[in-house]
């Protein structure tokens, strides 16, 4: 072979042996860009949200309360953050998950009354979350709508698998999770929403030990309502239990962001549907030792709970999303003494009865204005179908009730109601009608009605109407014509115009006052 035959043949070798070269290190950036967009998945932060159903702020132990059992979530909050200021912005249940998953108002969600859905078009957190690589799951209650369902990859919420509580695919749905994606669960309790039924912590509170707040009877019909709820709330904290001690197994508890929360308050007199502390204060616990490694740590600034999905999104990595009207309070997770908030907003729509609140609050007034005053805050339907509410009543027509305990029968009530929750924290002291006025209903008054305009509040002149009783029927009486007693009015299933939709507010992103 000639020389020159050599150099090209030698010339040929080595340029195919380049393009090899080149394609072998190509291909091995790929794996490699491959592998390390994996790991960097894996690293984002798992997420589970355990929402309770109808359990008020103050009725965990670790917020004082010394009735109740919850060894687990107690548990939780020892090495997480207790915030001690978390405000739902609704008592109410489907309008109260739909504002926490999508991060926007009840009237801005086209859905601010009970049982009524958003629209197919809106967008949810586990949509969000779904569309960046998470495996996105539900289990237990639902109440949302389409559009939830969609964001996703499963839907658990047949009562057959889930339980009376709830909770009873919560600790399959982690088994079978898959190992290749971060996750997203939803983990929704029933617990602890009337009625009361087949619970096997049934007992764990005896009726004879229970203290009864203020606001109630103490009887022996309340002190019972009360263990069957406290006894549901257990059931509630066991499930947790048992999750955490799956997701240890599996080796994933240190990278999973842990909270729990309610949907709105306890399902009693004073408290469900009402937007004082005890209808829309939630409790709220963040279990998250990656970013927050000390223990025993709180939160005294005020949160909102539209300010939960800014925070996820941003804990994934994901760019701040337009459509939420909260905030991401990530450094508050990081350091709990931090300031966040100066004010928190509530509303109170149709519930079972016609009614239209506005709450707002700063780090120490509630103000809150009634646009129908004419009617008595006994509570939902639920709650005045009671025992509690029977002793109630029983006590009010022997002379008996309190005044605190009397204030769900005042009407007509009162148009503005200011309170110091300083020295208030169960409301029963109305600054207004006092002879001392404090400035801070001036500031108030003006950021409500801020908010009100700015995110496209309003009072519909059709407001949805009374589809209820608003005393006690007992249905299974007969009437005078032999049919069953009905506690249904003439306008049952009859909808008027939702808050906020004559200005569009679903169209609408502005976050309001801050």
């Amino acid at each position: 072979m000639s020389n020159a035959n050599s150099k090209k043949i030698t010339s040929f070798v080595y340029s195919s042996n380049g393009v090899v070269l080149i394609i072998f290190l190509l291909l091995s950036y790929g794996c490699k860009l491959r592998n390390s967009k994996a790991e960097e998945s894996l690293q984002l932060p798992n997420m589970i949200i355990f929402i309770a159903d109808d359990v008020s702020w103050d009725d965990l132990g670790c917020y004082g309360n010394k009735q109740v059992h919850t060894p687990n979530i107690d548990g939780l909050a020892e090495e997480g953050i207790i915030f001690k200021n978390a405000y739902l912005t609704t008592s109410s249940c489907s309008p109260s998950r739909n504002s926490i998953i999508m991060g926007r108002y009840p009237h801005n969600t086209g859905a601010a009354e009970l049982h009524t859905s958003p629209p197919v078009e809106m967008i949810s957190l586990p949509e969000i979350l779904k569309s960046k690589g998470y495996f996105t799951l539900q289990a237990g209650k639902f109440h949302m709508g389409d559009y939830a369902r969609r964001g996703f990859d499963q839907v658990n919420e047949d009562r057959k698998i889930n339980g009376l509580g709830g909770e009873g695919y919560w600790d399959q749905a982690v088994d079978n999770l898959p190992d290749d994606q971060p996750f997203f669960m939803w983990l929704a309790a029933i617990d602890a929403h009337r009625g009361w039924g087949s619970n096997q912590f049934s007992g764990t509170h005896p009726p004879s030990s229970i203290k009864v707040p203020e606001y109630l009877i103490d009887g022996d019909e309340t002190k019972q309502d009360l263990a069957h709820y406290y006894d549901e709330i257990t059931r509630f904290d066991y499930h947790i239990g048992s999750v955490v001690r799956k997701l240890k197994q599996k080796g994933i508890y240190e990278n999973t962001l842990i909270i729990v929360m309610a949907d709105n308050g306890r399902p009693f007199p004073h408290s469900k549907t009402r937007v004082n502390d005890q209808g829309v204060k939630t409790p709220f616990i963040i279990h998250y030792p990656k970013l927050s490694a000390s223990i025993n740590k709180f939160s005294q600034s005020l949160i909102s709970a539209v300010d939960i999905a800014p925070t996820l999104v941003d804990l994934a990595g994901i760019d701040e999303v337009d459509h939420f009207q909260g905030v991401s309070f990530k450094n508050l997770i990081i350091k709990s003494e931090k300031k966040f908030r100066n004010y928190v907003f509530a509303e109170h729509n149709w519930h079972d009865y016609e009614a239209h609140e506005r709450m707002v609050r700063n780090d120490r007034y509630m103000y809150i204005v009634n646009s129908r005053p004419q009617f008595a805050q006994r509570g939902p339907l639920d709650a005045i179908n009671s025992t509690s509410y029977k002793e109630l009543k029983e006590a009010r027509l022997n002379g008996t009730i309190t005044i605190k305990q009397a204030e769900i029968f005042e009407a007509p009530r009162q148009v503005e109601e200011l309170y110091d929750l300083s020295i208030d924290p169960y409301q029963y002291n109305n600054l207004l009608l006092g002879d001392h006025i404090p400035t801070a209903y001036d500031e108030l008054k003006q950021k409500l009605n801020e908010w009100v305009i700015t995110t496209g509040d309003d009072l519909p002149e059709n407001i949805t109407l009374d589809w209820y009783c608003r005393e006690p029927v007992n249905t299974n009486e007969k009437d005078r014509n032999g049919n069953n007693k009905s506690n249904r009015t003439k306008h049952h299933g009859i909808r008027g115009e939702m808050p906020g939709k004559a200005s569009m507010a679903i169209k609408n992103n502005n976050k309001g006052p801050f």
